[in-house]
Formats: structure tokens, C-alpha cells, sequence
């Protein structure tokens, strides 16, 4: 499973979610998200070494971006970008519901888009803002 996949994936769970009304699953995908976040335990790299068992295992050192600079954080965009996923749907669902009803769906489409599309534009933004 691709990061790009597991968007493709949370973006169709939440807009289901908000078309047929299921409040359960909010709680399941913003702690998943918050999880992944934390532990940076992601369900992709899980499954793909899972799916390889034993392949060796080839891991990003963080030194340099695509562009050659270092990176101003040693915190991957990923899991900025779990985090900022998790915290907007708190956020928008339970304290200002009322205020930005639309907030969610706007994000569902969004993060759907960009599970097709393979383009991310908090991603990106997160890398531009120096996170690795």
C-alpha cells in the first residue's frame, strides 16, 4: 500500500462518513490518524513490510531534501500532515460544528483528490515549510 492509496483511502471513509451520516467513524479515523502521527507506526509501511518479509529494509536518513537543503525539522511531513488531518477533524466536527459544517467535506474532497491526483497540497506545503 502506497501513502498515496491510504489517502485515496481515508479521504472515500471520510466523505462516506459525512454522506450517510455515520458519527461513529469520526472517532476511529481521527484516532488512526492521531496514532500514525504520534507513533509514526503508518499503515503503508506496515503492510509494504509485511508484504515483503524479507526484503531488507531501506530507510530515508532525513539529511537532505529532494533539492539538496537540509531539512529545518527532523519531523517527517507525513506525520505533520496526519496530525494537522486528526486536529482540523476535531476541530471542525466537535468544538465549532456549527460554524464550519462545511469544513469536513471540503477535506474529504481534498484528501480524496489528492489520493487520486498523487498531488497534496498541505504535503507539499509541509516540505516547503522544512519538515523532511
Amino acid at each position: 500500500m502506497t501513502e498515496r492509496f491510504f489517502r485515496l483511502i481515508i479521504g472515500s471513509l471520510l466523505l462516506g462518513a459525512l454522506y450517510f451520516e455515520l458519527p461513529a467513524l469520526f472517532p476511529a479515523l481521527i484516532g488512526v490518524l492521531t496514532f500514525e502521527g504520534i507513533t509514526n507506526c503508518r499503515i503503508p509501511v506496515v503492510l509494504s513490510r509485511w508484504r515483503a518479509a524479507g526484503a531488507p529494509e531501506f530507510e530515508d536518513s532525513g539529511e537532505a531534501l529532494p533539492d539538496g537543503r537540509a531539512p529545518r525539522f527532523a519531523f517527517d511531513a507525513e506525520r505533520a500532515w496526519r496530525l494537522a488531518v486528526a486536529a482540523m477533524l476535531t476541530l471542525t466536527t466537535y468544538v465549532y460544528h456549527e460554524q464550519l459544517w462545511f469544513f469536513p467535506w471540503f477535506m474529504g474532497f481534498a484528501i480524496f483528490g489528492a489520493g487520486l491526483s498523487g498531488v497534496c497540497p498541505v504535503l507539499i506545503s509541509f516540505k516547503l515549510l522544512g519538515f523532511r
